[in-house]
């Protein structure tokens, strides 16, 4: 039995093969693609790391076998990049979902395949709370492309070809690492790079509400979305939970977490292209669906940042 993670050698995917190597799924071979060779987390010799360029003609098939019983399909380019280098976006964030559903579809239909979308399919005049049904209307490629990529997922499954679920996850934070290309990059920096004595910079207003999740809970749902049970379901789309919290709220609690002289390093330069793309995504959600289907939910920011230090033994 064979797991795959696409973007297996990004932060998301490296952390997923961490927690799957503890968990109780049965499987005898992680298999971890990426254009860049991912790093094999630990020692498991169930881990093998392939580089691997899924836009590439017959890539998708040379990584899907019969073995294969789960696939969590987290490459992407991100919502920034995806809008500057418009072709390499929807060559890389549908075409590649496109060849692997078809792969599926051919060599073994009964796989689950865990599609990680993105709240940026919704877009313009939003109501005050979203949920599963309100009309997607992305003002953003990258929105664009993963609203497709929904569709495709659930019309597959539909089918009978692939056993489907689309995940719509909040903006993670805290990463770790360095600034992405993502438009909510500025999310994770304007916490972490504080909390490495050095400065950062927020591009939109400290009164935006932010939907956030942090990668324990990310991941969490992620494996429990590998065994969740799909034929009650109608529509395999599922908006993870995610927490509102304001910036101005995100830099209160690191105040309260690590003083005045951590939080002084953020300064506030507006930036137009990243704001009109994040002030288009949802301030809040109806998270009752998730709930009721057994998803994992944070309750706390200060939480966020106790897991970020941890994470990175880091001493306040």
């Amino acid at each position: 039995m064979q797991i795959i993670i696409t973007g297996g050698g990004g932060f998301l995917g490296q952390r997923l093969a961490n927690s799957l190597l503890k968990s109780s799924l049965p499987f005898d071979t992680l298999l971890l693609a990426d254009i860049v060779m991912p790093a094999n987390p630990t020692e498991d010799s169930r881990v093998h790391c392939k580089q691997l360029d899924l836009s590439v003609e017959g890539a998708a098939k040379s990584l899907v076998t019969p073995q294969t019983t789960l696939i969590f399909h987290l490459a992407a380019v991100v919502s920034s990049h995806a809008e500057k280098e418009f072709d390499i976006g929807w060559r890389v964030n549908l075409d590649i979902t496109r060849q692997l559903l078809e792969a599926v579809r051919h060599i073994n239909p009964t796989i689950r395949f865990v599609f990680s979308s993105s709240l940026a399919v919704y877009g313009g005049d939003l109501p005050s709370v979203v949920n599963e049904t309100t009309v997607v209307t992305p003002r953003s490629s990258y929105g664009a492309q993963k609203a497709i990529g929904e569709l495709l997922v659930n019309d597959y499954s539909r089918k009978g070809f692939v056993d489907g679920v689309v995940l719509r996850l909040p903006t993670i934070c805290v990463r770790p690492g360095r600034p992405n290309l993502a438009a909510s990059s500025f999310v994770s920096s304007i916490i972490r790079e504080p909390l490495r004595g050095e400065e950062a910079v927020c591009p939109v207003s400290r009164d935006l509400d932010i939907l956030v999740s942090s990668p324990d809970t990310v991941i969490r749902n992620l494996i429990h979305a590998a065994t969740l049970k799909t034929e009650p379901l109608r529509w395999r789309t599922v908006n993870l939970p995610g927490l509102t919290v304001t910036v101005q709220q995100m830099l209160d609690a690191l105040k309260r977490i690590t003083g005045e002289d951590t939080v002084a390093r953020v300064q506030f330069k507006p930036d137009e292209s990243i704001n009109r793309i994040v002030t288009s995504w949802p301030g809040a959600l109806d998270n009752t669906k998730a709930m009721q289907l057994g998803f994992f939910a944070d309750v706390s920011f200060d939480n966020f940042i106790h897991q970020h230090i941890a994470d990175n033994k880091q001493i306040a």
